[in-house]
């Protein structure tokens, strides 16, 4: 075996899972999966440990799986990690943990969310039990949303042995795992369930349809409910628009209401109450994972799928992972390209949209080079639908309805980096909710590091 490169793992046919919603990477097998465990070298100082927001014990997992020893490999996991099948499925582990390993200098690293994900699919297969908690504090905390910060806040604090109560605004939990990410990356019934389930089974308590803010109050749940912390990881999914003329015609879509419809309503299969009307020819204006996410969506639906983005290609802030994968399903990257209007016909639906062409200048604030229009450029694209993807924002909701909550201009909730705590005395915060629209492993990262700052303060509060 070649140490350098990694073992190879299945996926569908590019040209068979263009046309439907199955998980594209079929994963590896057992003995796929020891093959590349066998070719971590065990490094005793472990960057990619340092690299990973939740901390896993990577090395030890992987010497358990290179041993056949799966069941201590998911126990191993499971000390840091509420999520691992899903963390296995939509990490950016290429900028975390496999960007530090030693193998990738010059090589290939250690396909290390590979294995992750092997090892939480064998353990749910084969019904691992991973629910040890502490004994019982009796001291109640509250949760609001079951996204990846809040069931990984939960998780951790119920191990801890605080009663949690999650509660979220959605009918299904799950968060953006349900609402956000399609089944061709992310099962929702074998995989998303299942660890929500996980969740719940170290006693935590999941109430749906309860709209903080609106349903009940922050100030209520500590007032009325007796709760003595509560952690805020409500999301952000506030679409962003351009402000374009336009923008308000039918047929105009934000990638949160269009991923929502098909991956939490089913607007995809036959049969379900939510279609959504798409035109022969789509384009989404943006360049981030969500982008990818639609436009991918998009195609499976029978429409033409365009990207339309205004910087380059190398500027792109989606995974590799997933551009490589939406290239070889056929979607269109229409880069260097801006909007500038979106045209309707005489019943204001779209009919077209008008671009312009950019060229990169000198870097700005971000570091990446500053998209600048080239004078005379202007064309008309030939699309019939249009799906804005340009970022997310919190609900403002919830910091307008509770006392001495504050947020920035951005509308996030302020909040210490290293323990989540706010302005608000007993309440904390971390994600997307803090800090915009981010990725699954930092949200739940945030979740972790909130889990011990309650846990301490209510530990010396109650002497428990």
């Amino acid at each position: 075996m070649d140490r350098m490169k990694r073992i190879p793992i299945s996926e569908q046919e590019p040209k068979v899972r263009a046309s439907n919603f199955e998980e594209v990477c079929l994963g590896y097998t057992p003995e796929e999966a020891m093959a590349e465990a066998s070719r971590c070298l065990n490094c005793k100082k472990p960057m990619c440990v340092t690299e990973c927001p939740v901390t896993i014990g990577i090395p030890e997992f992987i010497q358990h799986v290179k041993n056949g020893e799966f069941e201590a490999a998911a126990k191993t996991i499971a000390k840091s990690s509420a999520l691992p099948a899903v963390c296995g499925r939509v990490c950016p582990q290429e900028v975390q943990c496999e960007g530090k390993c030693i193998l990738g200098i010059k090589g290939e690293a250690v396909a290390i969310g590979k294995l992750e994900r092997f090892v939480a699919d064998w353990s749910r297969e084969n019904n691992i039990d991973l629910s040890e908690v502490a004994p019982s504090k009796g001291v109640k905390v509250a949760v609001i949303g079951s996204g990846p910060a809040g069931l990984t806040c939960a998780g951790d604090l119920a191990k801890m042995g605080y009663n949690v109560t999650i509660f979220e605004a959605l009918h299904e939990p799950g968060g953006v795992l349900v609402y956000g990410i399609p089944e061709f990356r992310l099962p929702k019934d074998t995989v998303v369930k299942h660890e929500v389930e996980n969740v719940k089974k170290l006693g935590v308590n999941i109430e749906t349809n309860v709209i903080v803010g609106r349903t009940v109050t922050i100030d209520q749940l500590f007032e009325e409910e007796g709760f003595e912390a509560v952690f805020i990881g409500s999301g952000a999914g506030l679409p962003n628009f351009m402000g374009i003329p336009g923008e308000n015609a039918n047929g105009v879509f934000s990638a949160n209401e269009f991923l929502t419809r098909n991956n939490l309503m089913k607007a995809f299969k036959e049969g379900y109450s939510t279609p959504i009307r798409l035109g022969e020819k789509v384009a989404v204006v943006g360049g981030g994972n969500v982008a990818m996410d639609a436009a991918r969506t998009a195609l499976r639906l029978g429409s033409e799928s365009h990207i339309v983005y205004r910087r380059s290609e190398a500027e792109l802030p989606a995974r590799l992972e997933e551009v490589h994968h939406a290239k070889e399903e056929g979607v269109i990257f229409d880069t260097l390209t801006n909007p500038i209007e979106i045209l309707q016909d005489e019943r204001g639906w779209v009919n077209g949209m008008k671009c312009i062409k950019m060229q990169l200048g000198e870097p700005d604030a971000s570091g990446r080079r500053k998209p600048v229009e080239i004078p005379g450029s202007e064309f008309i694209m030939d699309v019939d639908t249009v799906i804005m993807s340009l970022g997310t924002s919190p609900n403002p909701l919830i910091a307008s309805t509770t006392k001495g909550l504050e947020v920035n201009k951005r509308r996030c909730i302020i909040a210490e980096e290293d323990t989540g705590l706010t302005s608000r005395e007993n309440v904390y915060a971390g994600g997307d909710a803090v800090t915009g629209a981010a990725t699954v492993i930092l949200a739940m990262g945030a979740g972790k590091k909130a889990a011990k700052a309650i846990d301490e303060f209510l530990s010396d509060r109650y002497h428990c």
